[in-house]
Parts: structure tokens; C-alpha cells; sequence
């Protein structure tokens, strides 16, 4: 998961990770507003939220890619373990990715 400042550098960044099949989808939520200290100073921003579907094991290329092309000096790349899930979801997942 990350965040992005806006609509379009959203939609950048997620066909880089499909074209480089880095994920099997991105969701791009409709604009959050966030709330956080930065720099010794609370800030409030609207920001959208890309939700990225993957792998364990392409972490370090996904992050690597999401460095690549996101604005931000420290930007959010958190990942959330799939415990368990619809097996021809995950199946089509492990597809769409590569390995």
C-alpha cells in the first residue's frame, strides 16, 4: 500500500507496476484526508491511497519501482500479509505476476 498527492500521479505509478507485472491490480481509492506530523509540524493533506495487490517476494522490486516514480521525499510502502482469500482469486494473482 501506498499513498499518492494526487489522481494522476496515482494512475502513473500503478500502470508502471502492472506493465512491469510487479502486481496483479491496483486500486486507487477515492481522495483521504491525512493527518500526520512531518518535519516537527502537523500537517493535514488530501492524498489517495493505492492498494496493491501482490507478492511476498516482489516487495523489493515493487518498492524499488514505487521509489522510482513517487513524489514524496519519505513516502508510505507498507505491505499487509494475505493470510487467506479466494483460491481462483489467488490463483489469478500468482498469473498475472511474475516470479
Amino acid at each position: 500500500m501506498t499513498t499518492v498527492p494526487d489522481r494522476e500521479v496515482g494512475q502513473i505509478l500503478a500502470e508502471k507496476i502492472i506493465e512491469d507485472r510487479l502486481a496483479a491490480c491496483v486500486t486507487q481509492f477515492a481522495p483521504v484526508q491525512s493527518l500526520y506530523r512531518w518535519e516537527g509540524k502537523i500537517s493535514q493533506n488530501q492524498e489517495y491511497v493505492l492498494f496493491i495487490k501482490t507478492k511476498t517476494i516482489l516487495f523489493a522490486q515493487l518498492e524499488s519501482k514505487i521509489l522510482q516514480f513517487h513524489p514524496y521525499k519519505v513516502p508510505e510502502i507498507i505491505a499487509v500479509p494475505i493470510l487467506t482469500g479466494h483460491k481462483p482469486y489467488l490463483d489469478w494473482m500468482d498469473r498475472e505476476t511474475q516470479t
